[in-house]
């Protein structure tokens, strides 16, 4: 794929964004002037963008858009929720559009039938002069795609015309062709139309009901595809160009601090050359300390450059969801709107792009299941129409995301009967749970409150996915719920997941470390505390019983420590999950820079990446998720 189309594609996804969000909230504020000028402008420019590389048919589709907000703009239509729907489904397709040209570096060649029924959808054809038998003309449709009746009638007399056990006449192939230009005329389709009322006048034609049935069909094999089911989901790209565009101002400051560090290299050679010299070791270490400082704050002053040219804005993220939001809201029945603050919040790229699916998850629960029927929201004094807020924060090194609704909060009742039925816990030990700890709950594996299965939630995934996906950034997942008053989802993230603070660990003669993410504790545990648990071990610690893993033969190393004395245990979490690690020696603590295992070591078991030692040596950092479960 050339830079020209690369350019072009990264340019359209930037203005469709720019168009959704535009056109949802014009669905919110019809009377938004800025708004409605900033949506016209985003169609234009992708129509101007579409005419650049020839790509007539998206240019087309494009400009019926364009026209119907030109009318919009000009007071000689109104914002409806029809022209949003309209103008959304012709972005729908321009995505399509840009996908096949990802995957194939070409326009599709195909696209002239949708780009067709987007066009007459908008209604931009004038109604044609059909010459037919006097009847009432159908009133102008602003959403000028075929309804179910007009498909069902076109539908009649295209197997009318097909029939062939019936004896060929010319009236009936006429009437059939009269009606069928009829319904496309009054639905705006111009252009079928005329073709149709042509064959009304060309000698013969009447006479050969099996072309008229091929023409008739040919001309709706595109609109009645388009109409009769939704739109194609977008293809696969494969492996595709990967981009980031990057503030001018962060490359200038990775420039200078390149500049600094030739001039600290530089005097490290200046260093060489005093100890060749025979100067005074004493005067050689302190300007090696020295220079040891300098190079100390330009490296972390380097990392944390480069890390900043990785961040993305979490706008990327969340600007996907109004529009989901609307779709699950009609789905549901339920009023409710989406407030989002927090976008500038940055984070690393591989954070924003992974948020989407467990956010997803947790915001179709807060309509599901958290978020009231207008009927019961009035009944219980609150607005009919529910509130979800997505907000985002930066808190040091974290970057918090959070989901809230005002709905009724959690059932902590209907809770502990479902995780009794399903077995999560027994009897006894729900009862014994505080109602924070048997909300915690809703995370197990297959555990929903749902009686049924919808297309929104109902098959006991969606939040133990979040709780698994969040980990897999390094994360947490955090929950509080008020009855009557709603539920708060909160993830709590790391700013970047190419640096990682570990602990190192000895077992079986090896080094590994431990995210310090996953650590609760450390402990030292007598022998004599131990018990079996079948093949296993375990402990009790403040009456709580924690699994014991020899960290060594779990990753099937031996092990080199006397069993006797007291235990180094490492308690840490991971998945709901929590264990007790036990290691030979407990080391220090470092930020090192995670490299993920490739090649023939991708997909190795327990371990989440390596990074290189100060002395050489490599640190396996392990994968705690993989390991307790």
């Amino acid at each position: 794929m050339n830079e020209f189309i690369e350019q072009f594609l990264v340019e359209c996804r930037e203005l469709v964004e720019q168009g959704t969000g535009d056109l949802l909230a014009l669905e919110e504020r019809p009377a938004d002037r800025e708004r409605l000028d900033s949506a016209f402008r985003a169609f234009h420019t992708l129509k101007g963008a579409a005419g650049i590389i020839e790509f007539q048919a998206m240019a087309e589709a494009l400009h019926g858009a364009e026209d119907v907000l030109s009318s919009a703009r000009s007071g000689l239509a109104a914002i409806t929720p029809a022209l949003i729907s309209d103008c959304l489904t012709c972005l729908d397709q321009v995505v399509q559009w840009l996908d096949v040209i990802e995957a194939t570096g070409e326009p599709p060649a195909d696209a002239g039938p949708a780009a067709a029924a987007l066009v007459a959808r908008f209604g931009r054809a004038p109604a044609p002069s059909v010459p037919v038998e006097a009847t009432e003309a159908a009133p102008a449709m602003e959403d000028a795609d075929l309804d179910a009746a007009s498909i069902d009638l076109l539908t009649a007399q295209l197997a009318l015309l097909a029939d062939g056990s019936a004896e060929p006449s010319p009236g009936r192939t006429g009437s059939a062709l009269q009606v069928a230009a009829n319904v496309l005329a009054s639905a705006g389709r111009a252009g079928e139309a005329q073709r149709l009322t042509q064959l009304l006048v060309q000698p013969g034609a009447l006479r050969d009901p099996e072309a008229a049935a091929a023409a008739l069909r040919s001309l709706l094999a595109g609109p009645l595809a388009l109409a009769e089911g939704p739109a194609a989901a977008p293809r696969e790209t494969g492996d595709v160009a990967r981009g980031l565009r990057v503030d001018i101002e962060r490359i200038d400051a990775l420039v200078n601090l390149t500049g600094e560090l030739t001039v600290a290299k530089n005097a490290l050679a200046h260093v060489a050359a005093l100890a060749r010299e025979g100067a005074e070791p004493a005067a050689v270490a302190a300007i090696l300390k020295d220079q040891h400082a300098v190079l100390d704050r330009l490296v972390g002053e380097l990392q944390r450059s480069v890390l900043n040219i990785r961040v993305l804005p979490l706008r990327q993220v969340f600007q996907r969801f109004p529009r989901l939001i609307r779709e699950m809201v009609v789905s549901l029945g339920k009023p409710a709107r989406l407030v989002t603050e927090g976008e500038a919040t940055e984070a690393d790229k591989a954070i924003v792009e992974a948020l989407f699916e467990p956010l997803l998850h947790v915001i179709r629960n807060a309509l599901d299941h958290g978020v009231e029927t207008a009927a019961a929201r009035s009944a219980a004094g609150k607005p009919p129409s529910a509130t979800i807020r997505l907000s985002s924060h930066r808190d040091g090194e974290h970057v918090i995301v959070e989901v809230a609704d005002d709905g009724a909060g959690v059932d902590v009742a209907r809770v502990r009967q479902v995780a009794e039925r399903r077995g999560v816990a027994d009897a006894e030990t729900l009862a014994a749970m505080s109602d924070a700890e048997a909300v915690e709950l809703i995370f197990a594996p297959g555990f929903s409150t749902a009686e049924t299965v919808t297309s929104v939630s109902g098959r006991g995934v969606g939040m133990d996915a979040v709780r698994s996906a969040v980990e897999r950034l390094s994360g947490r997942v955090e929950i509080e719920s008020r009855p009557g008053e709603g539920t708060t989802v909160r993830f709590v993230l790391p700013f970047t997941v190419m640096m990682s603070r570990v602990m190192t660990v000895e077992a079986g003669g090896q080094l590994f470390g431990i995210p310090m993410d996953s650590i609760v504790e450390t402990v030292r545990i007598g022998r004599d505390r131990i018990v079996g648990v079948g093949a296993a071990e375990a402990f009790v610690l403040r009456d709580r019983t924690i699994p014991l893993i020899d960290l060594a033969a779990a990753l099937g190393h031996a092990g080199t420590a006397a069993r006797s004395g007291e235990a180094n245990v490492v308690i840490a979490t991971a998945a709901g999950q929590v264990g007790g690690l036990e290691v030979d020696r407990l080391g220090e603590r470092m930020d090192v820079m995670l490299k993920p295992m490739e090649g023939l070591l991708a997909g190795t078991p327990c371990v989440a990446g390596a990074t290189l030692l100060g002395d050489g040596r490599v640190l396996v950092v392990l994968d705690l998720q993989a390991l307790l479960q």
